[in-house]
């Protein structure tokens, strides 16, 4: 990794995805939940917004990079490094079949750098690209991707995690309830969107995991 970056076994075990729904406006689902993060817990967020055009994009990602978060998290954006250097942002997620981390890296070296994979195939590629760390799912039944078809379940990703030696944060129907399953396979941390809609209980549930998810 790049000196002037965290190195990536420090990196926060909580990945919180924005939930896609976002809308043009000050005050959003997002924003929200940045500013009710616990203050002694940081996080992984990733601005993953595909229904919000360029401009909108930037303007969610600058008002997001002006909340004080706690120290340590880091702000991401899905696969638009543009969007992430023009709004200071930390790193940049880059799905399956995105530009590679190391074309991009020689653009934008100091930025962290994550992959989506979902095969042993499509890890040894992101980790050639020089990938910072990884996301692997849908390792649980979620709605959103049945479409695809079945989960990966968590023999997978104990196979993948035993594979690597890059971070790799579980993703797909994660709960309070099953967070800990994960990590007992290998998982560094885990990643999720419904879990965190909840505002209301938002710092609640983030203490909870932490006490599972810290060895």
């Amino acid at each position: 990794m790049n000196g002037n970056r965290t190195k990536n076994n420090h990196l926060p075990r909580l990945y919180l995805i924005s939930s896609g729904e976002e809308m043009a406006g000050s005050d959003t689902l997002l924003l929200n939940q940045l500013a009710l993060l616990p203050r002694s817990h940081p996080c992984m967020v990733q601005i993953r917004e595909k229904k919000l055009s360029t401009k909108e994009l930037l303007t969610l990602a600058l008002k997001a990079r002006k909340i004080e978060l706690p120290e340590g998290t880091f702000l991401l954006m899905n696969e638009r490094v543009d969007l992430a250097l023009a709004a200071s942002l930390d790193g940049v997620h880059l799905p399956e079949n995105a530009c590679s981390a190391k074309v991009l890296r020689t653009l934008a070296p100091k930025l962290i750098y994550g992959c989506s994979v979902h095969s042993p195939s499509a890890l040894r590629v992101a980790e050639e690209a020089g990938a910072d760390y990884l996301l692997f799912g849908p390792v649980f039944d979620t709605p959103s991707k049945r479409i695809y078809g079945a989960p990966q379940g968590l023999e997978k990703l104990g196979a993948l995690c035993r594979a690597t030696s890059l971070p790799v944060f579980a993703l797909g129907g994660i709960t309070q309830k099953n967070a800990a399953l994960c990590m007992t396979k290998g998982a560094y941390g885990i990643a999720a969107l419904s879990l965190f809609r909840d505002t209301a209980r938002l710092a609640d549930t983030i203490e909870e995991l932490y006490l599972q998810l810290n060895p």
